[in-house]
């Protein structure tokens, strides 16, 4: 039993030991010595509610110092060396030294230990690139910018102009701003940033010639003071107008200056340090706990002199700080948003009355509450909030061109308009429009401004609602030619509208009269009026003319089916010369007295066979036979049926308009499965770009229009009408206007995405409901048909198309070709066949030489004969019978020449066939002379001399 009690004394002695308090250092950079106590009481009240067994706090405090470095070295001797575990920190006495947390911040910040602010509220501290370990317990001055949402969502404010000087400061306060109105779906109607050396009158001057009546300011006290003295100069602080601020803007210099009427915020508890010191000392407190549970706590530095390592805990020390929530503070309910600063912040709202700040209201952190016992008095005494825009009867209008509905041309040299006249007579209106000079090629950011003449459907519904609404207008073209749409700033995730969007959002026009499509996207930003025209997308494609070539004739036949023709002209012929040959009826006479007629030949029935195929008279060379005129029948039958279907194809080909299948519509497997063999595109950063990007089922299409959209319609069309483009998707009424007027193009498929084009307004425009009726005003009264003959006209092309087809020399070309090839082949077999008669001749004569060579030969041989037998005559008794009859017989040609006479006579045949040819082998050669009869002429001397 002694010895149990022994070993539980012994374990309670050990955990005695082993539960002793870990001692936690907490540092404090203060503004006065007297808050140095309530740090520390502050820490000791922390100690009694966290911690308890496992740590304990113990406050080091200093406080501030003259200049930088002295405080910087004060961090690092009186503070890092004692391993404080954070440092909190106030902002010094002076309100203008906002430099004195700087080097606490990045002194500690170099070391990861985490610097929680009391009191200072400059926007700088929240740039976590800068000020590595800073979170605050109290909002930054840009955060005004949620109270100011909220009075305008209350008060049902939309026109507002933002004046913000050009400091860290005000550029944050505009950001948080902007964030807050694109959330809203609106837009600050200006944006005013001045410097020290702004002209302030001169920027109060632009902001006055707005339409938006409250004013926000964001600046210092001395700037904010001189913005009150321009804007009482200018009379900008009377009746009609609102000034929202902030928290400097009201105090010190500013207010001395500040209108009446001033509506104007204060952070609840802003500057009750001792309150911030025990929020903060319990958030710290708190965090502490928080981190001991988790394992691997380091021990934070110890000294700045040779140490360059970080806490290694000091990140994860700040996280749980930041994710802290302490929801009973003094000042509030403490958390801290991704940026160190505080959220849920309580501000009084201020009305400056009569040299006095009367808090009309409260804002919780999360809404405004307005005190309703308390009467706001607005600027010029007023009482009844006012309705913050004044409206202007001088409108800036944009629009874009886009023919038919706004036509842009050049003005004269006087600068006027040239007066032209409609199809109907009557006067163009034209209106002044500055903008790009589209007679200079590039882009258009580098166009020079100028005065250019602007008409059209749009012009003249302008026109029309001006004298209808009693305003006035100046007309100018959007600067870099787009209808709009989102894109990205800088490639971050802030998108901006271009385009005629962006300039209405931006307050460069009041008013879009221009083809804008109504979509989604843009209404959510824009208001449209009641549409004016209705509408939807179409495809654009250049007309598909047939184009005749040399062969066109042919078309009407395949090429197979030619050779087959052709072949059986040729086996038809064939077996009609065949079948006539050898039929025992092919030959007949007509009387037995006369010559027996000759079989029909090869050619003769070639001709025929050719002439009943080309229906041609056959005269001569018919079949004789009964067989094979029954072939030439059954080809008569074949030839006429051959050349009726080829009639009637020629004329369809010749005649009618074939075109090429055409795109059936947005569905057409050409578009669904785009390829580079198919190019289709729209314009870039419009409503049907916006369309297909939007689609899914669109997608595929999307990407392949992406890398080929162009800048502008016009140029769009000139592309189809190029061959540069197969396909252009746009607004049906533009496209369906073009085709009317340039009959080489057709819109193609049914009407997709319909929709209609709007004038388009600001939200907060006040001329939106009478700009809607007055359109539907113009649809009763038969104001926008009228606008619709006179600019839309689509029967120009349509009358032209009706009219029946016209051969023309490029269709029948081939025919041509083909008669004059037959000239060409007959003057070519004309000079083969003269050089065949020729060559024949020659031989014929050289036949009639050679047989009046013999003639003569046997002349003389008969004279010979002659004269030897009248010499025997004489001298000797006759001769038998037998002589005279051989005698006779050599005389008429029966009697056989003796051996040696007929070697005589091809001896002279071979003398006289070589001089003949080398006679005619000379250039001077000559035929021997003949006599009428075709024989030798023996008187010549050259006959004689070759004999």
């Amino acid at each position: 039993m002694r010895l149990l009690l022994l070993a539980v004394l012994l374990s309670c002695s050990c955990a005695r030991a082993g539960c002793e308090p870990k001692i936690v250092n907490i540092g404090a950079v203060l503004s006065q010595k007297r808050y140095e106590q309530v740090f520390k009481d502050a820490v000791t009240q922390a100690n009694q509610v966290y911690g308890r067994d496992k740590f304990k706090l113990t406050a080091i405090s200093v406080t501030h110092k003259p200049n930088a470095i002295q405080m910087a070295l004060s961090v690092c001797e009186d503070l890092i060396s004692s391993q404080v575990y954070a440092i909190l920190v106030s902002h010094p006495p002076q309100s203008n030294d906002h430099l004195t947390p700087t080097p606490v911040s990045y002194t500690a910040g170099f070391y990861r230990i985490p610097v929680v602010g009391l009191t200072t509220r400059m926007s700088i501290y929240s740039d976590k690139s800068i000020h590595l370990s800073f979170l605050r317990t109290v909002p930054p001055y840009s955060h005004q910018a949620h109270v100011w949402f909220d009075l305008m969502r209350e008060f049902n404010w939309n026109h507002i102009i933002l004046i913000v000087s050009d400091d860290h400061e005000g550029r944050a306060a505009q950001k948080r701003l902007e964030t807050l109105l694109e959330e809203r779906e609106t837009k600050a109607e200006k944006v005013l940033q001045f410097s020290q050396e702004t002209n302030l009158t001169a920027l109060l001057l632009e902001a006055k010639e707005l339409e938006a009546r409250v004013i926000i300011l964001s600046a210092s006290e001395e700037d904010a003071a001189a913005v009150y003295k321009a804007a009482r100069f200018l009379n900008m602080t009377g009746s009609g107008y609102v000034w929202l601020v902030g928290e400097r803007e009201m105090s010190g210099k500013a207010l001395s200056e500040a209108p009446d009427g001033l509506i104007g915020l204060q952070l609840i508890y802003g500057k009750n340090e001792s309150a911030h010191i025990n929020d903060a000392v319990a958030v710290v407190a708190q965090s502490i706990q928080e981190l001991f549970e988790k394992e691997n706590i380091t021990e934070p530095p110890r000294g700045c002199v040779g140490n360059t390592n970080i806490w290694k805990t000091g990140p994860l020390f700040k996280r749980v700080l930041m994710s802290s929530k302490y929801p009973e503070g003094l000042t509030g309910r403490v958390e801290f948003n991704d940026d160190g600063d505080r959220k849920y912040a309580h501000y009084s709202i201020l009305n400056y009355q009569k040299s006095r700040l009367i808090q009309v209201g409260t804002y919780n952190g999360t809404q405004v509450l307005m005190n309703n016992q308390r009467k706001i008095i607005w600027p010029g005494g007023e009482t009844e909030k006012p309705q913050g825009f004044q409206m202007s009867t001088r409108l800036k209008i944009v629009t874009i061109h886009q023919e038919p509905f706004v036509y842009v041309k050049p003005t004269q040299l006087d600068g006027t308009c040239k007066e032209e006249m409609t199809l109907n007579g009557v006067l163009i209106k034209k209106v002044i429009c500055t903008g790009p000079n589209e007679t200079i090629p590039g882009n258009l950011s580098g166009r020079p401004i100028v005065p250019q003449c602007c008409y059209g459907f749009c012009i003249d519904l302008l026109i029309k609602l001006a004298m209808t609404m009693n305003f006035t207008y100046e007309v100018h073209l959007v600067a870099d030619g787009k209808f709009g749409t989102q894109e990205r700033v800088n490639n971050s995730n802030k998108k901006e509208w271009n385009g005629m969007m962006g300039e209405l959002l931006g307050g460069l026009a009041d008013m879009i009269v221009a083809p804008l499509t109504i979509n989604n996207e843009r209404a959510q930003y824009i208001e449209f009026s009641k549409p004016f025209k209705y509408q939807g997308l179409t495809i654009l494609v250049k007309k598909e003319i047939p184009r005749s070539t040399l062969d066109s004739f042919m078309q009407p036949f395949q090429s197979t089916l030619w050779l087959l023709v052709g072949l059986s002209v040729h086996v038809v012929a064939v077996m009609l010369y065949l079948l006539d040959r050898f039929s025992p009826f092919g030959r007949f006479k007509v009387n037995s007295e006369e010559e027996e007629e000759d079989a029909l030949t090869l050619s003769s029935a070639m001709w025929f066979s050719w002439g009943v195929l080309l229906n041609s008279g056959i005269g001569e060379g018919a079949p004789r036979s009964f067989s094979a005129r029954i072939l030439g029948m059954v080809w008569a039958g074949f030839a006429m049926i051959i050349v009726a279907s080829y009639t009637a194809n020629l004329a369809a080909f010749l005649v009618l308009d074939r075109p090429e299948e055409r795109i059936t519509g947005i569905n057409d497997p050409r578009l669904r499965n785009p390829s580079d063999k198919f190019i289709y595109a729209t314009v870039k950063q419009s409503s049907v770009d916006i369309y297909f990007r939007r689609q899914v089922e669109l997608s595929t299409m999307y990407r392949h229009m992406e890398k080929h959209n162009y800048e502008s319609a016009a140029e769009a069309i000139q592309a189809v009408r190029d061959n540069k483009l197969h396909a252009f998707i746009w607004d049906s009424a533009v496209l369906e206007f073009e085709a009317s007027q340039k009959c080489d193009l057709v819109t193609t498929g049914e009407l997709f995405f319909r929709s209609g084009f709007g004038i388009g307004m600001r939200k907060d425009s006040p001329w939106k409901q009478n700009v809607s009726l007055a359109i539907l005003s113009s649809h009763e009264n038969g104001f926008m048909e009228d606008l619709d003959k006179t600019w839309v006209r689509y029967q120009e092309c349509d009358s032209r198309s009706n009219a029946p087809a016209t051969l023309t020399f490029e269709n029948m070309a081939g025919v041509f070709m083909l008669v004059a090839g037959g000239i060409a082949a007959g003057i070519f077999l004309i000079f083969i066949e003269i050089a065949y008669k020729r060559h024949k001749d020659a031989r014929r004569k050289q036949m009639q030489l050679a047989f009046a060579a013999v003639n003569v030969w046997r002349k003389n041989l008969q004279d010979t004969t002659e004269a030897s037998g009248c010499q025997a005559v004489a001298g000797t008794p006759s001769l038998p019978s037998s002589s005279l009859e051989t005698q006779d017989d050599r005389k008429s040609g029966r009697a056989d020449p003796d051996p040696q006479k007929k070697a005589s006579f091809r001896s002279i045949s071979t003398t006289l066939a070589s001089s003949i040819k080398k006679r005619r082998s000379s250039k001077d050669t000559q035929y021997p002379p003949t006599d009428i009869t075709g024989q030798l002429n023996l008187s010549d001397p050259s006959v004689s001399t070759v004999v």
